[in-house]
């Protein structure tokens, strides 16, 4: 196993800077999102992963490019990196579900473990999903630092799931906390052993 996991958040699209729920919607980059990938393909460039594996949204795709050249690396596609499934509330504004649907609203707030906006996936079909990947992903490497470029909330799900670090709310579209992370592999996190933490 990789001694390191270096978490990427995408840069922000127009529907994360809205404050719009993007679930699986296939948006692109917005121009900060643009230079936000920018900034960690030359944060990244001194010490470049070993490997950079990506998610399959347009997002990821796109943060992806300047990261790549930088480090020297072909970004390989994670298709069960895919963000959460927000079913029917993808697009819509925090504030619209709140109003539109009050009551599964504070259910989702105060137990996303047990809801699922309508149409859409489970929080915890999405950790099983995810962690399936990552053990996927982290065989395939023996040691060494490993890189994933993910769309938010998805980049708070892989944390937790790593070094059971809090998820906080994922709707929360602040980008202001830093857009890589490097987690420790060895002692934190073994396969199919994820923090039984609540979110």
């Amino acid at each position: 196993m990789p001694d390191h996991l270096i978490v990427i958040r995408s840069g922000p699209t127009e529907y994360d800077l809205q404050g719009r729920i993007r679930g699986t919607l296939d948006v692109p980059l917005a121009a900060t999102g643009i230079a936000a990938a920018e900034a960690a393909a030359a944060a990244l460039a001194p010490q470049p992963p070993d490997a950079l594996y990506v998610a399959a949204d347009a997002a990821a795709r796109e943060t992806s490019r300047p990261i790549s050249r930088a480090c020297g690396l072909k970004a390989r596609p994670l298709p069960l990196l895919a963000n959460l499934d927000q079913g029917l509330w993808q697009g819509m504004l925090v504030d619209e579900i709140r109003c539109k649907q009050p009551r599964l609203y504070r259910q989702w707030q105060d137990n996303p473990w047990a809801v699922a906006p309508p149409e859409g996936e489970l929080l915890e079909d999405a950790c099983l999903r995810v962690e399936e990947s990552l053990e996927v992903l982290l065989r395939r490497h023996a040691r060494g630092r490993v890189a994933v470029i993910v769309p938010q909330p998805l980049d708070r799900v892989v944390r937790w799931i790593v070094s059971g670090e809090s998820m906080g709310d994922l709707w929360d579209c602040d980008q202001a906390g830093p857009a890589a992370v490097e987690l420790p592999l060895a002692a934190q996190w073994q396969p199919s052993r994820r923090p039984s933490v609540r979110v």
